[in-house]
């Protein structure tokens, strides 16, 4: 759902050319609270039968079929620019929500885990070595190195998904900061 002014910017037009639009019936608008907002992929369906519907009248009995079969072909190339940039804009903005991640993000992320994994690993000799000098019959050893082992394990398994961070480093990314 998108306000008057993303739509206007969007289709390439005014704001006062959308709000006709909508007077005229060719796009629709949705209550979301107390404010209008239009259905994004709706309206540009909307607007891309509006434009051939208008190319079909303009070539009804007017210059030749060529003329028509052309600006048939530009006012569907303009629609499929326009269906573009409203998927684009919609995965942006499923980006924003934390809806959509790019996978830049995801291996970003992951490899934070990976490190962090790592260094529990890493400490593990450290934190045994003292404990384990004393003793000398190997059960009790594996027995000890099992319980360190699971206790990473058990701090690994609480490991939560963090839709902030991701949120964060979206803004990161594109310089936005905090």
């Amino acid at each position: 759902m998108v306000e008057t002014k993303q739509l206007a910017l969007l289709f390439g037009l005014t704001v006062r050319r959308i709000q006709q639009l909508t007077q005229d019936g060719i796009l629709q608008t949705e209550m979301v609270g107390r404010q209008r907002r239009y259905d994004l992929l709706g309206s540009v369906r909307r607007y891309i039968e509006y434009l051939q519907k208008r190319v079909s009248e303009k070539s009804g009995g007017n210059g030749t079929q060529e003329d028509a079969d052309n600006e048939s072909r530009k006012l569907r190339a303009e629609a499929d620019l326009k269906e573009t940039k409203a998927a684009m804009a919609e995965a942006e903005y499923d980006e924003q929500l934390g809806r959509l991640h790019r996978s830049e993000d995801v291996e970003a992320m992951t490899n934070d885990l990976v490190f962090a994994i790592r260094g529990m690993l890493l400490a593990l000799p450290g934190r045994l070595a003292m404990d384990l000098a004393p003793i000398t019959k190997p059960t009790e050893i594996s027995t000890r190195v099992r319980t360190e082992v699971n206790a990473i394990l058990a701090e690994l398994a609480n490991y939560k998904y963090d839709p902030d961070a991701y949120r964060k480093r979206v803004r990161d990314r594109q310089g936005k900061g905090l």
